[in-house]
């Protein structure tokens, strides 16, 4: 693998996520091929995605993009990237697939306004979770109601990280660790909900 990816192990529960952080899109190319080998057609995908945060009027772009099948995650830095690989939107274009978060439709907005990357079919955990759950107020939740309400777990998202620099090269630990989770509880929120 190229030396702008590295490939860690982050713990949430009693779960490993073994993710792949990246800035390479041949890094992303296989990742892809491991997904597609390891769980076939139909994915169930969570996604997310980070960007600077701004204080102005204007948005900074999508700085990165988070996806999650099973306990595989993927952290591609948009921002930094040597190329975006044309699998990366075969695989967001596929209508076979599911790609689930909460306000994951503005996350998909984003990666095509920025990027142009459409996302063919998105599902939002809020009104799915809102009705298995018969919480009206989940319809306008965020993901630490959502992760609660559905998984019975409390999910941390410290504020000083929601607003870290999502644009820099060499991530912390902090930040890899709360884009993971987040892509990955939003992937176990959504087997829940559309498979159960």
């Amino acid at each position: 693998m190229a030396t702008d990816t590295y490939v860690t192990e982050v713990a949430f529960g009693n779960d490993v996520i073994t993710t792949t952080v990246t800035s390479s899109g041949a890094a992303v190319e296989g990742w892809l091929r491991e997904v597609r080998s390891a769980y076939g057609a139909g994915l169930i995908v969570g996604l997310d995605v980070e960007w600077r945060p701004s204080f102005s009027a204007s948005q900074n772009p999508v700085a990165l993009l988070q996806l999650c099948v099973d306990r595989r995650c993927l952290i591609f830095q948009f921002l930094h990237a040597d190329y975006v690989p044309g699998s990366l939107r075969r695989f967001l274009a596929n209508p076979g697939d599911c790609f689930v978060g909460v306000g994951v439709d503005k996350d998909a907005e984003r990666l095509s306004d920025d990027y142009g990357l459409p996302v063919a079919n998105t599902a939002d955990l809020r009104p799915l979770a809102a009705q298995r759950m018969g919480c009206p107020g989940l319809h306008q939740a965020g993901l630490q109601a959502v992760v609660r309400a559905v998984m019975g777990v409390d999910l941390v998202k410290p504020q000083r990280v929601t607003l870290s620099r999502w644009d820099a090269y060499c991530l912390s630990n902090e930040q890899i660790r709360y884009a993971c989770i987040d892509a990955f509880v939003s992937f176990q929120v959504g087997l829940r909900l559309l498979r159960n």
